[in-house]
């Protein structure tokens, strides 16, 4: 019961991942249907309910897709947990800045890359061409499909897989 729930939009787009008992509830107030059971019933004295994995809305609602927000822990999601300069797989990683702040170099998706702590010590406040050091991939926003929004909870719930591919 403590396994998170897919909810779908009124035309079957993903925005959101609920918990058991607020899918329930909504199901109850006929605000969503049921689409995918794949966990079970769970019992009551007066009835019995479907343990709900997938539900869809009954409404359109009209919100803004789910983005992937600039966070260290995003960086280190994209980058896999791999130094961007040495190739280091650890997860002792620090967030490095392509081209320093002092430098006038922003902080945005394109500037900034996971890296071990060996590897920017010695990048320290240099740009990557004063310190002859180089990137192992280019380095750009993730994208920002249900996929790759959602994946953090695919592990555990492969028959959400059908419902966030389109999107």
């Amino acid at each position: 019961m403590d396994k998170p729930v897919l909810v779908l939009n009124a035309n079957f787009e993903p925005i959101n991942v609920c918990g058991f008992r607020r899918a329930l509830g909504l199901m109850l107030s006929e605000k969503a249907t049921l689409i995918l059971n794949g966990r079970g019933t769970i019992k009551t004295t007066h009835a019995e309910y479907p343990i709900p994995s997938v539900i869809r809305l009954q409404r359109m609602v009209h919100r803004p897709h789910p983005k992937v927000s600039l966070s260290r822990r995003e960086i280190f999601r994209r980058d896999q947990f791999i130094c961007q300069y040495c190739g280091k797989t650890t997860m002792l990683l620090t967030v490095d800045h392509i081209q320093p702040k002092h430098l006038g170099g922003p902080h945005s998706w394109t500037n900034l890359v996971a890296a071990c702590s060996t590897c920017n010590h010695r990048k320290g406040g240099r740009s990557l061409q004063e310190s002859g050091m180089s990137l192992l991939h280019p380095v750009k926003e993730p994208p920002q499909a249900a996929t790759y929004v959602f994946a953090k909870f695919l592990d555990e719930n492969d028959e959400w897989k059908n419902f966030l591919e389109g999107w």
